[in-house]
Protein backbone atom coordinates (compact mmCIF):
# COMPACT_ATOMS: atom_id res chain seq x y z
CA UNK A 1 0.00 0.00 0.00
CA UNK A 2 3.14 2.31 0.72
CA UNK A 3 5.25 2.13 -2.68
CA UNK A 4 1.53 2.75 -4.07
CA UNK A 5 0.48 5.62 -2.14
CA UNK A 6 4.17 6.69 -2.96
CA UNK A 7 3.60 6.09 -6.80
CA UNK A 8 0.59 8.35 -6.60
CA UNK A 9 2.16 10.94 -5.26
CA UNK A 10 5.11 10.76 -7.30
CA UNK A 11 2.84 10.98 -10.53
CA UNK A 12 -0.02 13.71 -8.92
CA UNK A 13 3.69 15.74 -8.27
CA UNK A 14 4.65 15.31 -11.77
CA UNK A 15 1.49 15.82 -13.46
CA UNK A 16 1.08 19.02 -11.07
CA UNK A 17 5.02 20.20 -12.71
CA UNK A 18 3.68 19.81 -15.98
CA UNK A 19 0.61 21.90 -15.67
CA UNK A 20 3.16 24.89 -14.12
CA UNK A 21 5.51 23.88 -17.22
CA UNK A 22 2.77 24.33 -19.45
CA UNK A 23 1.24 27.68 -17.67
CA UNK A 24 4.38 29.17 -18.57
CA UNK A 25 4.65 28.99 -22.41
CA UNK A 26 2.25 32.22 -23.90
CA UNK A 27 0.73 31.75 -27.09
CA UNK A 28 0.79 34.75 -29.70
CA UNK A 29 -1.63 34.78 -32.31
CA UNK A 30 -0.55 37.13 -34.89
CA UNK A 31 -3.04 38.08 -37.82
CA UNK A 32 -2.42 39.67 -41.22
CA UNK A 33 -4.74 40.45 -44.00
CA UNK A 34 -2.26 39.06 -47.18
CA UNK A 35 -2.12 35.46 -48.07
CA UNK A 36 0.46 33.27 -47.68
CA UNK A 37 3.84 33.81 -49.25
CA UNK A 38 3.08 37.50 -48.93
CA UNK A 39 6.37 39.27 -48.01
CA UNK A 40 4.83 40.05 -44.77
CA UNK A 41 3.56 36.90 -43.94
CA UNK A 42 7.42 35.70 -43.88
CA UNK A 43 8.39 38.63 -42.13
CA UNK A 44 5.61 37.11 -39.70
CA UNK A 45 7.18 33.43 -40.23
CA UNK A 46 10.70 35.28 -39.30
CA UNK A 47 9.00 36.51 -36.08
CA UNK A 48 7.96 33.28 -35.09
CA UNK A 49 11.13 31.29 -35.76
CA UNK A 50 12.91 34.32 -34.21
CA UNK A 51 10.44 34.13 -30.64
CA UNK A 52 10.48 30.68 -30.69
CA UNK A 53 13.84 29.88 -30.89
CA UNK A 54 15.26 33.14 -28.26
CA UNK A 55 12.35 32.34 -26.21
CA UNK A 56 13.15 28.75 -25.42
CA UNK A 57 10.38 27.75 -26.01
CA UNK A 58 8.24 29.72 -23.33
CA UNK A 59 6.55 32.22 -25.97
CA UNK A 60 4.60 30.19 -28.99
CA UNK A 61 3.66 32.59 -32.01
CA UNK A 62 0.57 31.06 -33.62
CA UNK A 63 -0.01 33.13 -37.75
CA UNK A 64 -3.31 34.16 -38.77
CA UNK A 65 -2.31 35.36 -42.18
CA UNK A 66 -5.44 35.69 -45.12
CA UNK A 67 -7.84 37.81 -42.75
CA UNK A 68 -8.80 34.61 -40.83
CA UNK A 69 -9.76 36.28 -37.85
CA UNK A 70 -11.77 39.59 -39.67
CA UNK A 71 -10.78 42.97 -41.37
CA UNK A 72 -8.00 45.00 -39.54
CA UNK A 73 -10.74 47.12 -37.90
CA UNK A 74 -11.84 43.65 -35.91
CA UNK A 75 -8.40 43.32 -35.33
CA UNK A 76 -7.72 46.72 -33.52
CA UNK A 77 -10.60 46.16 -31.49
CA UNK A 78 -9.64 42.73 -30.43
CA UNK A 79 -5.89 43.78 -29.70
CA UNK A 80 -7.34 46.38 -27.66
CA UNK A 81 -9.39 44.14 -25.52
CA UNK A 82 -6.92 41.33 -25.29
CA UNK A 83 -7.99 38.63 -27.21
CA UNK A 84 -5.93 38.65 -29.69
CA UNK A 85 -2.19 39.68 -29.15
CA UNK A 86 -0.30 41.08 -32.47
CA UNK A 87 -1.19 42.57 -35.51
CA UNK A 88 0.51 43.99 -38.80
CA UNK A 89 -1.58 46.40 -41.07
CA UNK A 90 -0.90 49.30 -42.45
CA UNK A 91 0.14 52.34 -40.43
CA UNK A 92 -2.39 54.90 -41.51
CA UNK A 93 -5.65 52.26 -40.45
CA UNK A 94 -4.60 53.58 -37.10
CA UNK A 95 -5.80 57.31 -37.90
CA UNK A 96 -9.09 55.82 -36.23
CA UNK A 97 -7.20 55.44 -33.06
CA UNK A 98 -5.02 58.10 -32.93
CA UNK A 99 -5.48 61.26 -35.93
CA UNK A 100 -1.89 62.26 -36.43
CA UNK A 101 -1.57 58.53 -38.06
CA UNK A 102 -3.52 59.72 -41.54
CA UNK A 103 -0.11 61.42 -42.26
CA UNK A 104 1.08 57.88 -43.44
CA UNK A 105 -1.30 57.95 -46.50
CA UNK A 106 -0.93 60.99 -47.74
CA UNK A 107 -0.36 60.99 -51.31
CA UNK A 108 3.65 61.29 -52.38
CA UNK A 109 4.57 61.69 -48.98
CA UNK A 110 7.79 59.56 -49.80
CA UNK A 111 9.37 59.04 -53.53
CA UNK A 112 12.08 56.17 -52.17
CA UNK A 113 12.12 52.97 -49.68
CA UNK A 114 15.26 54.54 -48.45
CA UNK A 115 13.31 58.10 -46.94
CA UNK A 116 10.33 55.89 -45.60
CA UNK A 117 13.22 53.51 -43.69
CA UNK A 118 14.62 56.62 -42.37
CA UNK A 119 11.43 58.04 -41.33
CA UNK A 120 9.85 54.66 -39.73
CA UNK A 121 13.04 53.40 -37.79
CA UNK A 122 13.84 56.98 -36.39
CA UNK A 123 12.78 59.35 -33.98
CA UNK A 124 9.58 60.06 -35.89
CA UNK A 125 8.51 56.63 -36.35
CA UNK A 126 9.12 55.66 -32.61
CA UNK A 127 7.47 59.16 -31.38
CA UNK A 128 4.22 57.96 -33.66
CA UNK A 129 3.67 54.53 -32.40
CA UNK A 130 4.18 55.80 -28.38
CA UNK A 131 0.77 57.51 -29.19
CA UNK A 132 -0.46 54.29 -29.70
CA UNK A 133 -0.12 53.13 -26.15
CA UNK A 134 -2.95 55.27 -24.50
CA UNK A 135 -5.06 53.44 -27.13
CA UNK A 136 -3.85 50.09 -25.52
CA UNK A 137 -1.78 48.99 -28.76
CA UNK A 138 2.01 48.69 -28.55
CA UNK A 139 3.88 49.15 -31.47
CA UNK A 140 7.16 47.31 -31.97
CA UNK A 141 8.20 48.08 -35.01
CA UNK A 142 7.34 48.61 -39.18
CA UNK A 143 7.22 46.10 -41.82
CA UNK A 144 6.33 47.94 -45.28
CA UNK A 145 3.55 46.99 -48.11
CA UNK A 146 5.23 49.18 -50.33
CA UNK A 147 4.14 51.80 -53.23
CA UNK A 148 0.44 51.68 -54.31
CA UNK A 149 -0.36 50.91 -57.98
CA UNK A 150 -4.09 51.56 -59.76
CA UNK A 151 -5.85 48.53 -60.76
CA UNK A 152 -8.98 47.95 -63.04
CA UNK A 153 -10.11 45.99 -65.12
CA UNK A 154 -12.07 48.63 -67.84
CA UNK A 155 -9.41 50.11 -69.34
CA UNK A 156 -5.55 51.04 -69.59
CA UNK A 157 -4.33 53.83 -67.82
CA UNK A 158 -2.13 56.15 -69.50
CA UNK A 159 -3.02 59.21 -68.71
CA UNK A 160 -4.61 60.39 -65.61
CA UNK A 161 -8.22 61.57 -66.93
CA UNK A 162 -8.69 57.72 -67.79
CA UNK A 163 -8.91 56.92 -63.96
CA UNK A 164 -11.90 58.87 -64.22
CA UNK A 165 -15.23 57.38 -63.64
CA UNK A 166 -13.78 54.24 -62.13
CA UNK A 167 -15.02 52.64 -59.03
CA UNK A 168 -12.24 51.99 -57.19
CA UNK A 169 -12.09 50.33 -53.90
CA UNK A 170 -10.31 51.92 -50.88
CA UNK A 171 -8.78 51.30 -47.88
CA UNK A 172 -11.85 52.46 -45.18
CA UNK A 173 -10.33 55.74 -44.25
CA UNK A 174 -10.98 59.53 -45.27
CA UNK A 175 -8.21 60.21 -47.06
CA UNK A 176 -7.83 57.53 -49.63
CA UNK A 177 -11.94 58.60 -49.75
CA UNK A 178 -10.89 62.09 -50.61
CA UNK A 179 -7.99 61.46 -53.58
CA UNK A 180 -9.85 58.95 -55.37
CA UNK A 181 -12.69 61.90 -55.27
CA UNK A 182 -9.96 64.16 -56.50
CA UNK A 183 -9.09 61.63 -59.38
CA UNK A 184 -12.92 61.93 -60.73
CA UNK A 185 -13.19 59.14 -59.85
CA UNK A 186 -15.68 56.49 -57.81
CA UNK A 187 -14.30 55.32 -53.86
CA UNK A 188 -15.92 52.45 -52.48
CA UNK A 189 -14.52 51.56 -48.86
CA UNK A 190 -14.07 47.60 -48.59
CA UNK A 191 -12.73 45.44 -45.91
CA UNK A 192 -9.45 43.87 -47.78
CA UNK A 193 -10.93 40.35 -47.46
CA UNK A 194 -13.90 41.52 -49.21
CA UNK A 195 -12.39 42.97 -52.52
CA UNK A 196 -11.39 39.50 -54.60
CA UNK A 197 -15.11 38.89 -55.05
CA UNK A 198 -16.12 42.79 -55.33
CA UNK A 199 -14.12 43.07 -58.09
CA UNK A 200 -14.95 39.19 -59.30
CA UNK A 201 -18.52 40.50 -59.36
CA UNK A 202 -18.17 43.81 -60.59
CA UNK A 203 -19.61 45.96 -57.83
CA UNK A 204 -15.93 47.73 -58.03
CA UNK A 205 -14.15 48.39 -61.15
CA UNK A 206 -10.53 48.75 -59.72
CA UNK A 207 -8.69 48.81 -56.55
CA UNK A 208 -4.97 50.14 -55.56
CA UNK A 209 -2.53 48.19 -53.83
CA UNK A 210 1.79 47.09 -54.13
CA UNK A 211 2.65 44.87 -56.32
CA UNK A 212 2.94 41.66 -54.15
CA UNK A 213 -0.83 42.12 -52.57
CA UNK A 214 -1.65 42.22 -55.96
CA UNK A 215 0.31 39.41 -56.76
CA UNK A 216 -0.83 37.40 -53.68
CA UNK A 217 -4.06 38.08 -53.86
CA UNK A 218 -4.54 36.92 -57.37
CA UNK A 219 -5.99 40.07 -58.69
CA UNK A 220 -4.43 39.26 -62.40
CA UNK A 221 -7.85 36.84 -62.36
CA UNK A 222 -10.51 39.53 -62.27
CA UNK A 223 -8.18 42.43 -63.21
CA UNK A 224 -6.70 43.35 -66.42
CA UNK A 225 -5.23 46.46 -66.61
CA UNK A 226 -2.37 48.08 -64.07
CA UNK A 227 -0.45 51.42 -64.03
CA UNK A 228 2.46 51.98 -62.23
CA UNK A 229 1.75 55.18 -60.03
CA UNK A 230 3.40 54.52 -57.40
CA UNK A 231 0.99 57.54 -55.79
CA UNK A 232 1.83 56.22 -52.05
CA UNK A 233 3.66 53.91 -49.82
CA UNK A 234 2.84 51.99 -46.74
CA UNK A 235 4.38 51.40 -43.98
CA UNK A 236 2.89 48.75 -41.52
CA UNK A 237 2.84 49.17 -37.87
CA UNK A 238 3.63 45.75 -35.97
CA UNK A 239 1.60 46.05 -32.96
CA UNK A 240 0.69 44.37 -29.82
CA UNK A 241 -1.96 44.24 -26.96
CA UNK A 242 -1.18 46.28 -23.92
CA UNK A 243 -2.63 44.14 -22.29
CA UNK A 244 -1.09 41.45 -23.20
CA UNK A 245 2.56 43.07 -23.07
CA UNK A 246 2.29 43.63 -19.36
CA UNK A 247 1.97 39.96 -18.66
CA UNK A 248 5.51 39.09 -20.42
CA UNK A 249 9.22 39.37 -17.89
CA UNK A 250 11.58 42.11 -19.23
CA UNK A 251 13.17 39.24 -20.43
CA UNK A 252 10.35 38.13 -22.80
CA UNK A 253 9.41 41.65 -23.83
CA UNK A 254 13.16 42.02 -25.19
CA UNK A 255 12.84 38.56 -26.87
CA UNK A 256 9.50 40.00 -28.63
CA UNK A 257 10.61 43.36 -29.23
CA UNK A 258 13.90 42.26 -30.75
CA UNK A 259 12.28 39.56 -32.79
CA UNK A 260 10.10 42.47 -34.28
CA UNK A 261 13.26 44.74 -35.45
CA UNK A 262 14.91 41.74 -36.85
CA UNK A 263 12.14 40.54 -38.97
CA UNK A 264 10.98 43.75 -40.24
CA UNK A 265 14.82 44.23 -41.04
CA UNK A 266 14.09 40.47 -43.33
CA UNK A 267 10.64 41.84 -44.14
CA UNK A 268 11.43 45.03 -46.59
CA UNK A 269 14.54 43.06 -47.90
CA UNK A 270 12.13 40.24 -49.11
CA UNK A 271 9.74 42.43 -50.24
CA UNK A 272 11.96 44.52 -52.36
CA UNK A 273 14.11 41.25 -53.95
CA UNK A 274 10.68 40.13 -55.08
CA UNK A 275 9.08 42.92 -56.46
CA UNK A 276 10.76 42.46 -59.97
CA UNK A 277 9.78 39.12 -60.20
CA UNK A 278 6.24 39.39 -59.08
CA UNK A 279 5.85 42.58 -61.61
CA UNK A 280 7.08 39.91 -64.45
CA UNK A 281 4.80 37.32 -63.11
CA UNK A 282 1.65 39.65 -63.12
CA UNK A 283 2.56 40.50 -66.82
CA UNK A 284 2.71 36.83 -67.47
CA UNK A 285 -0.69 35.64 -66.11
CA UNK A 286 -2.26 38.52 -68.22
CA UNK A 287 -1.85 42.41 -66.52
CA UNK A 288 -1.32 44.76 -68.90
CA UNK A 289 0.95 47.13 -67.17
CA UNK A 290 1.16 50.57 -68.57
CA UNK A 291 3.83 53.63 -67.03
CA UNK A 292 2.42 57.33 -66.97
CA UNK A 293 4.76 59.62 -68.77
CA UNK A 294 6.39 62.29 -66.48
CA UNK A 295 4.18 65.38 -67.47
CA UNK A 296 1.18 62.78 -66.24
CA UNK A 297 2.85 62.00 -63.24
CA UNK A 298 2.70 65.67 -62.54
CA UNK A 299 -0.46 66.07 -63.34
CA UNK A 300 -1.33 63.05 -60.72
CA UNK A 301 0.47 64.94 -58.28
CA UNK A 302 -0.91 68.13 -58.83
CA UNK A 303 -4.27 66.81 -58.38
CA UNK A 304 -3.62 65.24 -55.32
CA UNK A 305 -2.58 68.60 -53.29
CA UNK A 306 -5.25 69.78 -52.13
CA UNK A 307 -6.50 66.70 -50.31
CA UNK A 308 -2.78 66.61 -48.33
CA UNK A 309 -3.63 69.80 -47.28
CA UNK A 310 -6.98 69.48 -46.12
CA UNK A 311 -5.53 66.35 -44.21
CA UNK A 312 -2.38 68.15 -43.52
CA UNK A 313 -4.90 70.61 -40.98
CA UNK A 314 -6.34 67.04 -39.59
CA UNK A 315 -2.97 65.87 -38.58
CA UNK A 316 -1.95 68.79 -37.61
CA UNK A 317 0.89 71.10 -39.88
CA UNK A 318 3.26 70.47 -37.46
CA UNK A 319 3.69 67.34 -37.45
CA UNK A 320 3.44 67.13 -41.22
CA UNK A 321 6.55 69.99 -40.96
CA UNK A 322 8.49 67.08 -39.44
CA UNK A 323 7.71 64.47 -41.52
CA UNK A 324 8.89 66.55 -44.37
CA UNK A 325 11.68 67.78 -42.51
CA UNK A 326 12.71 63.88 -41.64
CA UNK A 327 12.47 63.23 -45.21
CA UNK A 328 14.14 66.20 -46.63
CA UNK A 329 17.46 65.16 -44.61
CA UNK A 330 17.63 61.87 -46.61
CA UNK A 331 16.71 63.43 -49.99
CA UNK A 332 20.04 66.25 -49.19
CA UNK A 333 22.24 63.09 -48.31
CA UNK A 334 21.39 61.45 -50.86
CA UNK A 335 19.61 62.11 -54.33
CA UNK A 336 16.00 60.15 -53.96
CA UNK A 337 16.13 57.64 -56.76
CA UNK A 338 12.62 57.13 -58.75
CA UNK A 339 10.38 54.61 -56.73
CA UNK A 340 9.71 51.44 -58.76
Amino acid sequence: MKRVFIKTVIATVAMAAMGIASAQVKTIKFANQNNAGHPIVQGMEKFKEIVEKNSGGKLKVNLFPGGTLGSDQANVSAIQGGSLEMASMNSGIFASQVKEFGVFDFPFMFASTKEADAVVDGAFGKKMHAKLEEKGLIGLAYYELGFRHLTNGKRAINKVSDIEGLKLRVIPNPINVDWVKALGANPTPLPWPEVYAALEQGAVDGQENPIPTINSAKLYEVQKHMALTAHQYNPQSVVISKKFWETLSAAEKKVVADAAAESAKFQRDTARNLEAGLLANLKKNGMQVTQLSESEMSILRDKMRPVTAKHGVTVGQDLVKELQAEIEKVRTAVPAKKAK
